[in-house]
């Protein structure tokens, strides 16, 4: 595929239109999803809104690898940690009924737990300090069972992990905030959280297609379901999530309220004009959700508002949660100042996240790269000359963040070195230009003065181009 650039306010290709706006991007977005379908065996469902209105909507690959049954707009996704979007939902409903507060403890609804002090507030925010109860259930919990929530407290209790830090004194992501957030949803409410999200937030939206599913998928038959798969390096095909992550879809399976819920592509439009237009909650409740309401102090200093993310970047302001669950990996973002809204779901763990950043890209008219395909060409560079350390833009969209990375020589090849994991070789396909060998859509990109020193150093993730700093 021909490489192309598309420039807002630049005629660089006269085959595209001057200035690109997102009622008439519709062959664009459909050109870069092909890329990455054909390319970068993206496998999922993809849609794109502006003010509320679908401006893009395709499915691309199969719901099952095995029957090659073929996605549509109706396939049914586990959208992962978005989840936590519905459990904050479901607390500030309760809160808006006065049946809660966001200084209630856990102390009040879970006597038992070692916690009393934390709040509501801190849970939703993800400044409690909890410690991973996940890890709990691994260690100490009966594998041929299948956990709930309350098998979740009961060990809590019983084992009294530590707190990771002093209530509120940090920001920490924590899963096992939001099971608990949906324990108190059912105490207070005396209904299971299945059924409450149902009432109260589904039903209200005619969200036909999403329910909280938990136990086993294996025992129940799912109409419409895109089944997760992975792909294998060793026997070259897709093979379903399910028999790689046992622990997630059996044992763990029943734990609710970070996770544990389908849905499709319309329905999360639904659920995005929804928080949009205050549908469900009160106006002053809408906005306490979508504000900033607690900041990491450390790296990476990330915020968020009431079970989603929240902030600013180049691009604008922004409201987003991504999710993972063997098999899949989503993204529920929206640009709220050009009322931007783009949902991809995957069912192979293709790159929602950076897929999504890079179609509002698109919508937005910012500078984007199509996919094409990267041949390795001999070249006479000095190597020498781009080893180094650099600062690199945080890859995991739509973080303002940067951290350390290396790029070091071995054997006259260029690798990249991040300390986090195995360092991945750069293969050059221009002087100045150099692609991933690991398989992702992903570039690191110099430039040079007019004396031959390097200038400007570039990374390109899923065609969203941003500057390397390099350090001195």
């Amino acid at each position: 595929m021909k490489k192309i650039f598309l420039f807002l306010l630049s005629a660089v290709c006269a085959a595209l239109p001057r200035t690109l706006n997102a009622q008439n991007n519709t062959v664009t977005f459909d050109t870069y999803m092909k890329g990455q379908a054909d390319l970068y065996r993206f496998n999922g469902n993809v849609l794109i809104a502006k003010n509320g209105k679908v401006i893009y909507k395709k499915s691309f690959g199969f719901a099952d690898y095995n029957t090659q049954n073929k996605l549509d707009n109706n396939s049914i996704f586990d959208c992962g940690s978005i989840a936590k979007e519905f459990t904050a939902m479901g607390i500030l409903l309760l809160k808006d009924k006065g049946k809660i507060s966001y200084t209630d403890t856990l102390g009040k609804f879970f006597p038992e737990l070692p916690y009393s002090n934390i709040t509501i507030h801190q849970l939703l925010t993800h400044t409690s300090g909890m410690p991973d109860g996940f890890n709990l259930v691994t260690k100490s919990f009966n594998h041929s069972k299948v956990a709930f929530n309350s098998d979740l407290i009961k060990l809590m209790a019983d084992e009294k992990p530590p707190l990771l830090f002093i209530p509120g004194a940090d920001l920490m992501y924590s899963g096992t905030a939001f099971n608990l957030l949906a324990s108190v949803i059912e105490k207070v409410s005396g209904q299971s959280y299945n059924a409450y999200m149902d009432i109260q937030v589904f039903g209200p939206l005619r969200m036909k297609h999403t329910s909280v599913v938990n136990g086993p998928r294996s025992l129940k038959k799912i109409p419409g379901l895109a089944v997760g798969f992975v792909y294998s390096d060793s026997l070259k095909k897709f093979i379903p999530a399910d028999s790689l992550h046992t622990g997630w879809t059996t044992y763990l399976a029943g734990i609710t309220g970070e996770g544990m819920i389908l849905t499709t592509t319309e329905d999360l439009l639904k659920w995005d004009r929804s928080l949009k237009n205050n549908s469900l909650l009160a106006k002053a409740t809408q906005q306490a959700m979508l504000s900033v309401q607690g900041r990491k102090k450390t790296f990476p200093f990330v915020s968020f508002g009431y079970g989603i993310r929240v902030g600013k970047n180049e691009t604008g302001n922004y409201v987003f949660h991504n999710g993972y669950f063997p098999g899949y990996k989503s993204m529920h973002l929206r640009y709220t100042d050009e009322d931007i809204t783009v949902i991809v779901l995957s069912n192979n763990e293709s790159q929602s996240e950076f897929i999504a950043d890079a179609l509002s890209a698109i919508a937005l008219n910012k500078n984007m790269l199509l996919p094409y395909e990267h041949k390795e060409t001999i070249i006479n560079t000095n190597l020498e000359d781009y080893a180094g350390k650099y600062r690199m833009p945080l890859t995991r969209p739509p973080y303002m963040v940067s951290f350390p990375v290396e790029l070091v020589l071995k054997n006259r090849r260029l690798y990249i070195h991040t300390g986090s994991r195995e360092d991945i070789e750069l293969k050059a396909e221009q002087e100045m230009k150099f692609f991933y060998a690991d398989g992702t859509d992903q570039q690191i990109e110099f430039e040079k003065d007019n004396s031959g020193h390097l200038s400007k150093v570039w990374h390109i993730a899923w065609g969203v181009k941003k500057e390397i700093k390099r350090e001195k």
